[in-house]
């Protein structure tokens, strides 16, 4: 590891699921790093992923330019992770993940950083129905206009130890006798959070070509019916998978998105009618994890390592179904 006379790193969103995991992969490969954040009070775990002042927590927000400028001021790579998963107050999808990403983009370019990595979405669509991945799209086309040589990263649905997929349906198995089941056909293809991170670190260092859209899945294409019976058996739980049909969930989620941090919303219900794996142009392409020359990882091999905790005797309940 090289001391903090490296390379400079800001990442944007750095202290959340993913951003935590790149933090440590590129405090690990002896990058200085800003996690630029709304809240850098609350980010003060981040310091331990690196020796004394390799990490620096840093107050920057999408929706105010100057606060974006500092935060990449002298970065030599700039890193955009943020996004959001519904909309609440000023938190818009136009506004974080379309009108932020060019923010993120011109502020990159005018400091002169060599490297602009941004994550995306698979599905990400200017014709889509779901604003979400409409977003997202707007989004990807504002980076490459500000920023031609950016590198742009699309993955499936993230798990890991903290994620917000596996974790939730694993807490409804623990809690509800039934589990709704929206989209039951529609395919999946989750990818694991080193394997993400990883990624990223490497399209920071310049092993992928700039002014593309790699998209990243996992080794498992699933269903959704299929993930839940994956939650099912590693929580060792019998519950009753009841089919939703859209436009049900649709009006029940309308009320759900009244919640400060609703459970669904209905623009998740859309998007649950499109698949979310990767499109056979990026395979046939090559822009995917072969790419940055990554076998990526199963869900049997890391959802066993924590979805234990939703089971009845936790880590000690080995072949008890309740």
């Amino acid at each position: 590891m090289t001391q903090t006379g490296g390379k400079l790193v800001t990442i944007f969103g750095g202290s959340g699921f993913i951003g935590t995991q790149l933090t440590q992969e590129l405090a690990r490969r002896g990058y200085r790093i800003r996690v630029a954040v709304r809240r850098p009070d609350l980010a003060g775990h981040v310091r331990m992923f690196g020796f004394p002042g390799q990490i620096q927590p840093i107050q920057a927000n999408l929706r105010y330019p100057e606060s974006v400028a500092r935060a990449v001021e002298g970065a030599d790579i700039v890193i955009n992770l943020v996004g959001i998963l519904f909309e609440k107050g000023k938190q818009r999808f136009a506004a974080v993940q379309a009108q932020g990403a060019k923010v993120v983009a011109e502020a990159a370019k005018a400091a002169g950083a060599e490297r602009l990595v941004h994550m995306s979405a698979i599905g990400a669509s200017e014709t889509s129905a779901s604003a979400y991945a409409r977003s997202k799209a707007l989004g990807e086309i504002e980076v490459l206009k500000a920023f031609p040589d950016a590198i742009i990263i699309r993955p499936s649905i993230v798990f890991g130890s903290d994620d917000g997929f596996f974790n939730l349906f694993g807490m409804l198995a623990r809690i509800s006798p039934v589990m709704p089941l929206i989209g039951g056909n529609t395919k999946f293809q989750p990818v694991y959070v080193a394997d993400v991170a990883q990624a990223f670190a490497l399209a920071a260092e310049g092993a992928v070509k700039g002014g593309k859209v790699y998209e990243l899945g996992g080794p498992d294409v699933e269903t959704m019916r299929q993930l839940m019976e994956r939650v099912l058996s590693e929580t060792r739980r019998k519950r009753l998978l009841f089919p939703v049909p859209f436009g049900l969930a649709k009006l029940k989620a309308s009320f759900l998105a009244l919640l400060p941090r609703p459970l669904l919303t209905p623009d998740q219900v859309v998007q649950l009618r499109i698949d979310n794996v990767v499109s056979p142009e990026a395979i046939k392409q090559k822009r995917t994890f072969a790419a940055f020359g990554i076998t990526p990882t199963g869900m049997d091999i890391v959802l066993p390592t924590y979805m234990w905790r939703f089971r009845k005797h936790g880590e000690f309940d080995r072949n008890v179904v309740a």
